[in-house]
């Protein structure tokens, strides 16, 4: 059966003709919304605003579900987390032929890290420091899924967070903004290409707007209160990178933002979102992110629901606050026709720029699922990423690269644990196709090695708390036995190895949504695994698995070896034995800064100075310090080492004076002193002295990632413009326009290093 709706409009923009299609196709989008939408009664109107999730659809819908009777009535928009094309085309073909108008539905996933193939989690991605890799894991992901039936995903997530208890942080670039704006532009070009017709493509969905990173005391959907001078040069950058990449579409935050909570917000999701920045695709709440505006204490559902709609919020997920009350706030003069029409014309644009219109089955092709998901090159890619993603945090003794020899024993509960092997927020992923590391380092080792493998501990010592992150079919395999049995029989097989593995950290869902931690130390049980194991005096090489900064005081003091995997995806266990035997060369760099213990957080290394800054690294009193510990961090914003010994020369600057439009041009020499091809990052700072606002004392403008083969030197050129000295400050002449974007003369201190620490740096003047 043809679907009316193409019927209707057919007739009413082109008259019957023989070319019908040919010309209809011709047609501008505008053209085409604007005649679906004269045609829609005002439910249909608030149908396409909902966002059901797809929790009660199941195989065989001749039986008749809710979500099924109400997209049959037109009153859903489209679906988020229904998987399987063959399901998916179900579902579309109710919705264009069993619907008065046949508007197809658009599908939705959390497509955050990968698809079927499963890349790092996105922190540990964002330590890559290559963009290109950033860009090809999203490419990748928009394949798969789109193969799969999947037109829309809901990331990438830039919400920057300088706060490891949070455990969303996982999900995040870090803690800079200008690393988190280049993660944004490429995972917006890697999921959207240059076409959303496209049939490989996703639309991409920027999240969460705006600010949801920086929640009070790391805990998860809190509170968050912070000035607009810091909105602006801090947390907003990464999402209006996004925008100017052109993302489709904008999820609000579930926090507050001066007061009001973000999703209803007029002022940022209309003045600053559309006004400022000019986007133009539709917003979003998050899951129930309306209704939990009732609890924030700003109005019953009615009242919410029309808030969120005035502010801007076009779609709500799954709260169906709209399509419960937008028809009797109508009727109340809450709300306009008006209103309601902009949110259903934005939606109905995206459907057609995705060319559901078209083809409502253009992404559910089951020859594409078949051909293009889980391949061996996307697997490849996923193992080649993963490794670039890693980070060395020590090598004492170079303990790695491991030989391709003798005995090794892999000891500790991530060391053979196929489903905490991807990461939280890995939806789509097969967890039973995970490479555990055990496996992994069993294929990259050969056949010349004997590879012996022990539990050793359970992630905690506490049954309850492990319950709680032993979630989404993530087991972590609990061990009931005493503690002290499960560390004898670990004790016994370390005995017989030449060198030791230990697998610890988190469990896949220890970071994540609603995964908080106030304690980021070891956890007690894997301490006292590794305390037992360095004992026995042989060599120990630590693969830390985690999903945020931990305060490793205690590990990095004495355990000789510490490899960061993160995360790392479907193919993890090859791409860590990859790293460990040498096979590759870790390059990763941190993009959030370790602290010593929990008590320094928020620590980041783009902070200002106070009026009594520290004068060294010790206490003094009087100064801005604590009693007990210094003011360092453990491992910097930027720290990552390498098999490779890479020596910086002196940074040189075409001159120490500039004026106007000039460019400043920065090089310097890095030389590969050792008999190992590596990788560096190569990284940028600039701090501006003086300005009519207090300035951090560095912040990221540029980096490099650069190879240099053993033996070699490389010349890494930067160029630094006026565009790199700006920032936002209030616009005292014109207050209502409230911020002005723009630089100020005088002194800069131009810094290049190998993280943000170990800097050399010039000073430089700069008039108008």
């Amino acid at each position: 059966m043809r679907p009316v709706i193409t019927v209707i409009i057919t007739l009413i923009l082109l008259s019957v003709s023989s070319s019908i299609s040919a010309q209809y196709s011709s047609v501008k989008i505008e053209q085409k919304v604007d005649s679906v939408l004269a045609l829609m009664t005002l439910d249909e109107k608030i149908g396409q605003l909902n966002l059901p999730a797809a929790g009660d659809i199941s195989t065989g819908l001749a039986q008749s579900t809710g979500i099924i009777a109400k997209i049959k009535e037109g009153k859903v928009g489209g679906l988020f987390n229904i998987r399987g094309v063959e399901r998916i085309r179900e579902v579309q073909k109710v919705a264009v032929e069993e619907s008065r108008l046949g508007i197809p539905l658009l599908f939705a996933m959390d497509v955050i890290h990968g698809y079927k193939t499963v890349f790092p989690i996105p922190l540990g991605l964002s330590c890559s420091w290559d963009i290109e890799a950033v860009e090809r894991s999203a490419r990748i992901a928009a394949q798969e899924a789109s193969a799969d039936g999947i037109a829309w995903t809901f990331s990438p997530m830039v919400d920057l967070s300088r706060d490891p208890r949070w455990g969303r942080i996982a999900e995040s670039g870090g803690e800079d903004p200008y690393l988190n704006s280049e993660i944004a532009k490429a995972m917006v070009n890697g999921y959207q290409g240059d076409d959303l017709s496209k049939e490989n493509t996703l639309m991409a969905c920027v999240k969460h707007f705006a600010l949801y990173g920086a929640s009070e005391a790391g805990r998860d959907y809190n509170t968050v209160d912070m000035s607009r001078l810091t909105m602006y040069n801090v947390y907003f950058p990464p999402y209006k990178a996004a925008i100017d990449a052109g993302v489709g579409t904008v999820m609000a935050s579930f926090n507050e933002v001066d007061g009001i909570p973000a999703t209803g917000n007029k002022w940022l999701m209309t003045e600053v979102l559309r006004n400022q920045w000019g986007f133009d695709g539709f917003v979003l709440s998050d899951y129930t992110g309306i209704n939990e505006m009732i609890d924030h204490g700003v109005g019953d559902l009615e009242a919410v629901s029309a808030l969120a709609l005035k502010a801007g919020v076009d779609m709500d997920m799954v709260g169906e606050g709209f399509l419960l009350t937008l028809k009797k706030s109508l009727e109340e003069g809450k709300i306009t026709e008006e209103d309601i029409n902009k949110a259903c014309w934005r939606i109905l644009e995206a459907k057609f720029k995705l060319g559901l219109f078209d083809d409502p089955y253009r992404y559910a092709q089951p020859d594409r699922a078949r051909r293009e998901v889980y391949t061996d090159s996307n697997r490849n890619a996923a193992r080649k990423i993963a490794a670039e993603s890693m980070v060395l945090l020590k090598n004492e003794g170079d303990i790695l690269p491991l030989k391709k020899e003798g005995t090794i024993a892999i000891i500790g509960p991530m060391g053979n644990n196929r489903e905490n092997m991807q990461g939280t927020w890995s939806v789509a992923g097969d967890h039973q196709k995970s490479i555990t590391l055990l496996e992994g380092v069993k294929e990259v080792a050969g056949e010349n090695v004997n590879v012996l493998y022990a539990k050793g501990a359970n992630f905690v010592s506490d049954p309850e708390l492990e319950a709680r992150f032993s979630i989404f079919g993530k087991n972590t395999y609990r061990d009931n036995r005493p503690e002290e049995e499960i560390l004898a029989e670990a004790l016994e097989i370390a005995e017989k190895a030449d060198v030791i593995i230990a697998a610890v950290g988190e469990a896949s869902e220890m970071s994540g949504e609603s995964s908080s931690r106030t304690n980021i130390e070891m956890p007690d049980t894997q301490r006292r695994l590794l305390k037992a194991l360095l004992d026995t005096g042989k060599p120990v090489a630590m693969v830390l698995f985690t999903g945020r900064p931990l305060a490793l005081t205690w590990e990095a003091e004495y355990v000789p070896s510490i490899l960061n995997a993160w995360f790392a995806g479907s193919e993890a266990g090859y791409a860590i034995a990859d790293v460990l035997f040498g096979d590759v060369n870790p390059s990763g760099k941190l993009t959030a800064t370790f602290p010593q213990n929990v008590g320094q957080i928020p620590i980041y290394y783009a902070h200002k100075n106070t009026g009594r800054p520290l004068e060294g690294e010790w206490f003094q009193k009087f100064r801005t310090n604590y009693l007990d510990v210094s003011n360092e961090p453990l491992f910097p914003f930027g720290y990552g080492l390498s098999y490779s010994e890479f020596k910086y020369g002196e940074m040189t600057l075409n001159k120490t004076s500039l004026k106007g439009e000039e460019s400043l041009s920065v090089t310097i020499n890095i030389t590969n002193e050792s008999e190992t091809d590596g990788k560096e990052v190569v990284q940028l700072y600039i701090r501006d002295v003086v300005g009519t606002i207090t300035r951090p004392v560095k912040e990221l403008k540029d980096f490099q990632k650069v190879f240099i083969p053993a033996g070699t030197t490389k010349t890494v050129s930067f160029s630094i413009t006026t565009d790199d000295l700006k920032f936002y400050n209030y616009d005292y002449e014109n207050m209502a326009q409230s911020m002005k974007y723009d630089w100020e003369p005088g002194e800069f201190i131009i810094m290049v290093g190998r993280n943000s620490d170990e800097v050399q740096s010039q000073s430089v003047i700069w008039e108008k």
